[in-house]
């Protein structure tokens, strides 16, 4: 599956667009990676205050409903940022990235923490106080913290480690 992802996306226009974009226009890599850093950092806060607030160790003279409301568009437009950024490296060289072990581990925990992200945030918005009506939505809103922080500081770790990932994989 990620080998013909990777070989529709080499044989695409939107390689060679991608490729010609950040060769030939100044500055843009680091420009798109600084949006794409920028935009981690939005999520990470986000996820971070909420997921400490409902686990009792932050901000706790804030209103998790409130705290929901104020930070999910931090968190969003965060995603839809990392998303606009990352995807021209990932289609300059698919080889590079769908051939690598740690962005698809970055993929495969990106994807179960913006299902938990998604469902808590759906949740605690449909109906006022959701998670604190009972003792059980209270433990499940706990373990959801826990499993979210897990789950982002995986992502953000495996990005991180995309670059480098030749030491481990590779090594000389």
């Amino acid at each position: 599956m990620l080998s013909s992802i990777a070989t529709w996306i080499s044989e695409s226009q939107g390689r060679e667009f991608a490729n010609w974009l950040l060769t030939n226009i100044p500055g843009l890599p680091p420009i798109l990676q600084t949006i794409h850093l920028l935009s981690i950092a939005a999520i990470m806060a986000s996820i971070v205050m909420v997921d400490l607030r409902v686990l009792g160790l932050g901000v706790l003279s804030q209103n998790l409903e409130e705290m929901v409301v104020r930070l999910q568009a931090w968190m969003w437009c965060g995603v839809v940022g990392a998303a606009c950024s990352g995807v021209w490296f990932v289609f300059a060289r698919p080889n590079r990235y769908f051939f690598n072990p740690v962005f698809q581990i970055k993929f495969s925990l990106l994807l179960p923490a913006l299902l938990v992200s998604a469902v808590f945030y759906h949740l605690a918005l449909r109906e006022p106080a959701y998670w604190s009506r009972n003792r059980k939505r209270a433990m499940t809103a706990k373990l959801l913290a826990l499993v979210s922080l897990l789950l982002w500081l995986g992502v953000v770790m495996a990005g991180r480690w995309i670059a480098y990932s030749e030491y481990l994989f590779w090594p000389e």
